[in-house]
Order: structure tokens, then C-alpha cells, then sequence
């Protein structure tokens, strides 16, 4: 089909909310235009030509519930319109996972990209993302990222880069292999939250504040019912509550709340309950006890950072938080949330009431109105700078 001047064989028919919006269906005849001149995209579709018998499309049917790859459940991700395997040793999921670990953000292991990634676990040099340790200097300098037919190794002189930069990464910061291992709800800045507080993975896996904040929610739940059915459930209750927030408080992991209408118990934390669920859930799978064991194996020991959190205490962003948006011409969105945090702030993705501060560069979007809609303070790159060198 000619659209706009070229042939168009397929169209991006967007995401299932898309799909549910405008009622496409298996069958359908659809008019197609080129979304911002580039992309073949689905407009509508022509009822008058639908089918006689047609379904509305549900995605879960569609696939019977399992992931396509390797047959495990799937679960719709709150967040986005989005459904994930849930299984995390899923064979799909091994070439990414890995790629993760080894991105610019992570682990920084210069030269393993997507078909570097794609090569490894095709050729069964890796499984598990951390099995990349293990690859020795020959097997990947003659690794092929080509075919049989037509072979295309990876190189000595990229393998020794590769290698260095491994190890190199096994005595990184907590923070960037908490962001590196992919845990489901833990992006950098948790990360760094949780390192903050941990001087160890193990003391992570294993972390009473965690399991503070997870319960908390669930006692608070209970609390809430218990008020006027049971009377001495609610004492119990009520006294476990003020244990968990003493304990959360005087870790410095929590605060309490400011907001007026809050009823008593109730506090501020470093991360909510559905972060600190996540991370002991993970920890308590069959991956998370393997993966444990391997880095153990491996002689990975990632460097505490206790000590920065006490020095970034004092800094001239102590306390504050921000959320930064846009292109900055300087650096950055990553070297920028790098020196806020070392300086004591805190960088979170979404603007709210709560945010201090957006740091906002070209090309910024939603977030910058919404900042502008709350009052929030807005700032460019030279401002940022110069409340640096304060």
C-alpha cells in the first residue's frame, strides 16, 4: 500500500489501550497514516467492513494468560500499558537483563550492546545475566555476532576493554548494582536510597527496614478495621505500629508526617511499601537467593556507602527534592541527579506538591507545566550551578 509516498506493509496498531480505545479487531480494515509524516500508524477503523462475528481484542485471551516465550504467567504492570512475564529467568528476558547489567548507567561494560548480548546467550556462553563474569578473554574475542555462514567475531581489542571494565565493576557502589541486578521497582534513585542505608546486598536481602515499611502498610490496614470490632487487637496493633515508626525514625529510614489531616503512626519513608515488597521478594526467589550466591561465588563485593550519606547529610541540597526534565546544555540528566544526591538531595521522577525543585532544560514536557500549574520552583542549568558552588 502507497502512503505519503512510500509502501507501507505493516502499522503500529500503539498499545492495548489504543486498541480498546478505538475497538480494533482481528480482521478489521483500517485507514492508515504516516503519524508526524515518519511512522505508518492506525486511525480508525472501517465498521462497515468488519467482519460479521468479530470480538472486541483482549490481550490476556490472546495469549492464554502465559508469556509467549517460556509459558510462565504474566501480570498487567500497573504503571504502564504494559504485561510482563513473571518469571524472571524467563529465556526472553536473559539477552536484556543482560544488556541492563552492562549498560552505561549500571555497570558500564564498554562494548556489550544488544547483539553483543544477543550473541552470548544465543551461543550459550551466558544464562543469567551474571554469568558474563565468567566468559573468559578467548571465548569473547572469538565470539560471532554474525552468522555461520557469514562470521563477524567480536575482537581481541573490544574483549580486553570488556574484561577490564568487568573488573572494574566488581568493587562498584551498592547503588550501581542494586540498579544493575533490574529488581522490579527499583530505578536509581532507590537504589541509592537503599544503599544509603545497607552496607551490604545481603544486609538488603535481608533488611529489617524493609520489612518495617512493608508491614507497616499491612498494620495500618488492620489498625483501620480493628478500631471498633476489636478493642484489644487495636492496642496491639497500635503499639506494633509505634514500634516499626521508632524503629524507621531513629535509622533516619523514616519521618514523621506533616500533613495536618494524618491520623496518629503515621510516618514519611525513604521508599514505600510496594518498592520494599518488590526487593524482598526478589531477594527471597529462587533468582534472588542465586543470584546472592553467585556474586558471593564470583568475589563481587560492591563498596558500602554509608559514609557518603553522612557527607551528603550536610550538603546545601539536604533535604530537598527534585525532578529534572528537558535537554541541559552542561551535562547530563544523570551527572545532574549524581551531584544533587551527593550533596544531599533527593531526585524522584514525578512533580508533586513535595518537589522542591525542577531543574528543566530544552525540549521539557509535561512535567515542567505541571511545576508550573503546583508553584513549584523552577530552575535552568546556570541557577543549578551556582547553588552547586554555594
Amino acid at each position: 500500500m502507497l502512503v505519503s509516498g512510500s509502501n507501507v506493509s505493516r502499522a503500529t496498531l500503539h498499545n492495548e489501550d489504543e486498541i480498546k480505545r478505538k475497538d480494533i479487531r482481528i480482521g478489521d480494515t483500517v485507514v492508515i497514516e504516516k503519524a508526524g509524516e515518519v511512522i505508518p500508524a492506525v486511525v480508525e477503523v472501517v465498521k462497515s467492513k468488519r467482519p460479521r462475528g468479530s470480538r472486541p481484542f483482549d490481550f490476556f485471551e490472546h495469549v492464554g494468560g502465559k508469556c509467549p516465550a517460556c509459558g510462565s504467567p504474566i501480570k498487567r504492570d500497573p504503571e504502564f500499558v504494559a504485561w510482563r512475564c513473571q518469571n524472571l529467568q524467563c529465556p526472553a528476558q536473559s539477552t536484556r537483563r543482560l544488556e541492563f547489567l552492562a549498560a552505561r548507567g549500571a555497570l558500564d561494560i564498554e562494548g556489550i550492546g544488544g547483539t553483543v548480548a544477543d550473541s552470548l546467550v544465543e551461543r550459550g556462553l551466558v544464562e543469567e545475566p551474571h554469568d558474563l563474569f565468567k566468559v573468559t578473554l578467548p571465548q569473547l574475542a572469538t565470539l560471532n555476532l554474525g552468522t555461520d555462514e557469514a562470521p563477524r567475531v567480536f575482537g581481541e581489542k573490544n574483549a580486553t576493554k570488556a574484561i577490564e571494565a568487568l573488573e572494574r565493576a566488581k568493587t562498584f557502589p551498592l547503588s550501581r548494582w542494586l540498579f544493575a541486578l533490574a529488581i522490579p521497582e527499583v530505578g536509581k534513585t532507590t537504589a541509592t536510597q537503599l544503599a544509603a542505608f545497607h552496607k551490604t546486598i545481603e544486609d538488603v536481602a535481608d533488611s529489617q527496614l524493609l520489612r518495617d515499611v512493608r508491614d507497616f502498610r499491612v498494620r495500618s490496614s488492620e489498625l483501620k478495621d480493628a478500631r471498633k470490632s476489636a478493642p484489644e487487637k487495636f492496642t496491639k496493633l497500635k503499639t506494633e505500629l509505634q514500634e516499626m515508626a521508632d524503629r524507621l525514625i531513629e535509622a533516619g529510614f523514616a519521618s514523621p508526617s506533616k500533613a495536618k489531616n494524618e491520623k496518629e503512626n503515621n510516618i514519611v519513608t525513604e521508599v514505600g511499601p510496594v518498592v520494599a515488597e518488590s526487593v524482598l521478594d526478589f531477594f527471597k526467589s529462587s533468582a534472588g537467593q542465586k543470584t546472592l550466591k553467585k556474586l558471593k561465588q564470583l568475589g563481587i563485593s560492591p563498596k558500602p556507602e554509608l559514609a557518603a550519606r553522612k557527607k551528603a547529610a550536610g550538603g546545601v541540597f539536604a533535604g530537598k527534592t527534585f525532578v529534572l526534565t528537558g535537554t541541559l546544555p552542561g551535562m547530563t540528566r544523570e551527572e545532574a541527579g549524581e551531584q544533587i544526591e551527593s550533596l544531599g538531595g533527593h531526585v524522584t521522577g514525578s512533580v508533586s506538591k513535595k518537589t522542591d525543585y525542577v531543574l528543566a532544560g530544552e525540549s521539557a514536557g509535561s512535567k515542567l507545566d505541571k511545576a508550573t500549574a503546583l508553584g513549584v520552583k523552577i530552575i535552568d542549568e546556570a541557577a543549578f550551578r551556582k547553588m552547586v558552588k554555594a
